[in-house]
């Protein structure tokens, strides 16, 4: 198959039960074949079954570096979107708690295609990502959701050579389609429009120029 991102080749990478990855030669991320994906129906009940309680002491810590990251970046006036938000949008609740002003959008909890009329200051995608079908069409979409000098918010796991795919409990959610490398982070900075590229431990951003 070709890359779903870069639509370059790839090459045979690990294979267990009923589920085959590839790497792309050129970006370096591994994906599921596409041929291995589960069902929408599956893809909701996963979701379903997610423990997202936005009262979590939990959860919200781990999505508060990105709160702190958009209130320290952005003011109340802003608008922002939380992108695919899930059964429980805890960065939504937790930005309205200090009187930001956030819309959400999920294509299987909040489909409201008139979110995605409007344009934002600041978009959040924790957790996402790696979901995307099609990941090059999803960026440039939010890039174009975005004002000139926007923001976009990522959190997902990584995947370098360090990593012993096996064993790695990322693999495991059947939802999880898409592995990004670095260089595939780079790749959406120059092909679908952003200026900036920062990578921490906490989150991933890009900047529109």
């Amino acid at each position: 198959m070709e890359c779903i991102l870069c639509r370059n080749k790839t090459e045979l990478f690990f294979q267990i039960k009923d589920r085959t990855y590839f790497q792309c030669s050129h970006c370096h991320s591994v994906m599921l074949n596409t041929d291995d994906y589960i069902s929408a129906e599956k893809e909701k009940l996963r979701y379903e079954s997610h423990n997202n309680d936005v009262m979590d002491e939990r959860y919200q810590k781990y999505a508060s570096p990105i709160v702190k990251a958009v209130m320290n970046d952005y003011k109340r006036s802003n608008l922002g979107l939380d992108f695919g938000s899930g059964t429980g949008p805890v960065i939504t609740k937790l930005l309205r708690d200090q009187g930001y002003t956030i819309n959400i959008y999920d294509p299987f909890f909040a489909d409201d295609k008139e979110q995605l009329k409007l344009k934002y200051d600041y978009i959040v995608c924790c957790e996402v990502m790696e979901h995307f079908h099609n990941p090059y069409l999803e960026f440039i979409k939010l890039h174009s959701l975005l004002n000139p000098l926007g923001t976009l918010y990522l959190k997902t796991s990584l995947y370098d050579d360090s990593i012993d795919f096996n064993a790695w409990y990322y693999k495991n959610d059947l939802t999880h389609v898409f592995f990004y490398h670095v260089k595939a982070l780079e790749y959406i900075k120059n092909q679908c429009g952003f200026k900036d590229l920062i990578i921490s431990k906490d989150y991933i951003i890009f900047k529109k120029s």
